[in-house]
């Protein structure tokens, strides 16, 4: 089966996950995708095949003879999408010798080339697009794809091999991917989360990250007889946010500079919420980052009255960079396959985590590789065909003795 089609069919599942929740996976509704990739595995004649309660799919391709002693290798891909933009009936649509302008979509959303400068390299390539109604579902419905189109190939061509894994997560969007991947039943040395954008990505730095809640108790009386009384927790709020730097936010900030993100704000006078995530490659200054958060809770609890506002600050993922310095031969391989596979291998810091950063904190060293798509978590995701089928053959090269 072709790597598009696998994808198309992919997209067709409504597998978004979702915030706030204390099982995974998040969304019952991952299951269903679950459920057909583990009957895939098992039709392409993988052992140790096994969809389990939490909604992980693992496979093993086991090695060809004589390869049995190298390193095990293995592929990691995630299921959800974001919660970020609607996930539900997505409608791809597909752009055959893409002429390099912008693309408008069905309503009047512009995928800009200026914003999306990859968007240069792709002309006379075919482009999946949305409808401009929901996101795609790229990331990382394609790095499913292509792993699972990569393993068929090598055995299709019956190139030799040591074991391969293969592992499918949940809630990969909700910073949960890695938290129930089971390390004693995936046997790999080493593994690569497919779940990047460039194709000749080879990506090891990521942000350390951290979630962060502002709860703020108000006191709500008669604004007629409020003076000296009533604390308004509303616009609290929107003094803590004040309080924070205007340019270290995700719209002002890129490479390696770190920020502040504010979620989602809610509340009235009674009480509101704040949900920040929190972002910085340097560990030290990271930890800066949160003790700036922890400096405006004491001052508005000075300020209102002890109990008015109450931080929760909760550590999502740290840079896998801590790791990987200890395993660069794993990079230097798909390195090399990259470069055999005809490109030029980019290694940029990743604004965002993976499943392969906490898995490196658990002893799998796990950098991320790229997909092929652009502009994820909204409704201007795309992503190339033809890249998709050079991420299988990078895989290949990776994958074969």
């Amino acid at each position: 089966m072709k790597v598009q089609e696998r994808f198309l069919n992919y997209v067709s599942y409504w597998t978004t996950s979702c915030d706030d929740m204390d099982v995974i996976p998040s969304t019952q509704r991952q299951f269903e995708l679950a459920h057909v990739l583990e009957q895939e595995l098992l039709a392409l004649g993988l052992s140790k095949v096994l969809c389990d309660e939490h909604c992980y799919v693992y496979g093993l391709l086991k090695a060809t003879p004589g390869h049995e002693k190298d390193k095990a290798i293995g592929f990691i891909a995630h299921m959800d999408t974001s919660p970020d933009y609607s996930g539900e009936h997505v409608k791809p649509k597909i752009i055959e010798y893409y002429d390099g302008k912008d693309i408008t979509l069905a309503n009047q959303k512009v995928i800009r080339v200026a914003d999306f400068p990859l968007l240069k390299e792709r002309f006379g390539k075919t482009l999946i697009v949305t409808d401009g109604t929901t996101l795609l579902g790229a990331d990382d419905k394609a790095g499913i794809a292509e792993i699972l189109t990569a393993v068929e190939e090598i055995i299709r061509q019956k190139l030799p091999h040591g074991d391969i894994w293969i592992g499918f997560t949940p809630d990969e969007e909700v910073g949960c991917g890695s938290h129930k991947f089971n390390l004693d039943y995936f046997q790999a040395d080493y593994a690569y989360t497919v779940d990047g954008d460039y194709e000749g990505e080879i990506a090891y730095e990521n942000f350390n990250a951290a979630s962060a809640v502002f709860q703020i108790q108000g006191v709500n009386v008669h604004p007629g007889s409020a003076k000296d009384i009533m604390v308004n927790a509303a616009a609290i709020a929107c003094e803590i946010q004040e309080l924070l730097p205007e340019q270290e936010t995700p719209e002002h900030t890129e490479d390696r500079q770190g920020f502040y993100h504010l979620m989602e704000v809610t509340g009235s006078v009674a009480s509101a919420r704040l949900n920040y995530i929190v972002r910085d490659h340097d560990k030290d200054l990271f930890e800066r980052r949160q003790q700036v958060l922890k400096d405006i809770e004491a001052r508005m609890n000075e300020k209102y009255g002890a109990g008015t506002v109450t931080l929760t600050l909760s550590e999502s993922y740290r840079n896998m960079l801590e790791v990987m310095e200890q395993h660069f031969d794993v990079i230097e391989r798909a390195r090399n396959a990259i470069k055999n596979c005809g490109l030029t291998p980019v290694s940029r810091p990743v604004r965002g985590g993976t499943d392969g950063a906490q898995l490196s904190f658990r002893g799998l060293p796990c950098p991320n590789l790229g997909t092929g798509g652009d502009a994820f978590h909204g409704p201007m995701e795309h992503i190339c065909v033809e890249a998709m089928e050079k991420v299988v053959e990078i895989l290949i090269e990776i994958m074969k003795a």
